[in-house]
């Protein structure tokens, strides 16, 4: 069986994202919480679970184009 990565990601990559997340001190990850909410031009809301495939196959098709 064969891991499969999405497109632009490899094992490198994922362990370098799981390193930086588990370093982080609580503080840091509130800081980046914070940060996110603040990025200009982006919102956040609430989707019930069962429509995030679909909307993450949304989002990956708009960013295609």
């Amino acid at each position: 069986m064969s891991n499969a990565f999405p497109k632009g990601w490899n094992e490198e990559r994922v362990r370098q994202v799981l390193q930086h997340y588990e370093g982080q001190s609580e503080d840091e990850q509130f800081a980046e919480i914070e940060a996110a909410f603040e990025q200009e031009g982006m919102i956040t809301m609430s989707v019930p679970a069962s429509l995030a495939g679909e909307i993450r196959a949304l989002i990956a098709r708009k960013q295609d184009q």
